[in-house]
């Protein structure tokens, strides 16, 4: 019998995880102006006051969650925003959420926990993966998250990180989170 691969129309090919460099390279490329504040390693949203004060933008919190079925999510709300993970299973119509384990995150994000990020992102596949942005981003000239490390963070458009997603397989859900 000939190996699937030999029957297959296309071939598979498994793509390194995106890097902290090929990100700037692609936001730049696409003319994107990307402000970066380097800082001692942040693990909460807590530890974080110094870096809104250098850093002038929407800052975030980022909840790497997994639903009932399997599926993973990566939701971004404002940093000051109390995370009902209840009200946002329902509203998502994903049943029930529960924090990622870090292997998880590691394994598809290719991250560390402290260092969840939308950018991380394009490292899963769409179908492994739905990302959500709290629709108040929308009202903001920037936003704020972590360029895969928590050692720093990077502001850019709101519109230019979603389109950016959405043209690495990631067209993001943008929902008002109760």
């Amino acid at each position: 019998m000939t190996p699937l691969s030999a029957r297959l129309p296309f071939r598979l090919v498994i793509l390194p995880p995106m890097t902290e460099d090929d990100i700037y390279a692609d936001f730049a490329a696409r003319g994107v102006p990307v402000q970066k504040h380097e800082h001692a390693a942040v693990y909460r949203v807590d530890e974080s006051a110094a870096i809104h004060e250098a850093l002038p933008a929407a800052h975030t919190k980022n909840l790497f969650l997994k639903d009932k079925k399997g599926q993973f999510w990566l939701i971004t709300l404002p940093h000051d925003r109390r995370a009902d993970l209840k009200a946002f299973a329902e509203l998502l119509g994903a049943g029930k959420f529960s924090f990622g384990k870090p292997d998880d995150m590691e394994r598809l994000l290719h991250i560390t926990p402290g260092a969840v990020s939308p950018l991380a992102a394009p490292n899963a596949s769409a179908e492994e993966l739905t990302v959500v942005f709290d629709a108040s981003f929308d009202d903001q000239p920037l936003i704020a998250v972590h360029p895969l490390r928590n050692t720093a963070t990077i502001a850019m458009p709101f519109d230019a990180l979603t389109g950016w997603l959405g043209d690495k397989g990631h067209e993001p859900r943008i929902v008002k989170l109760p």
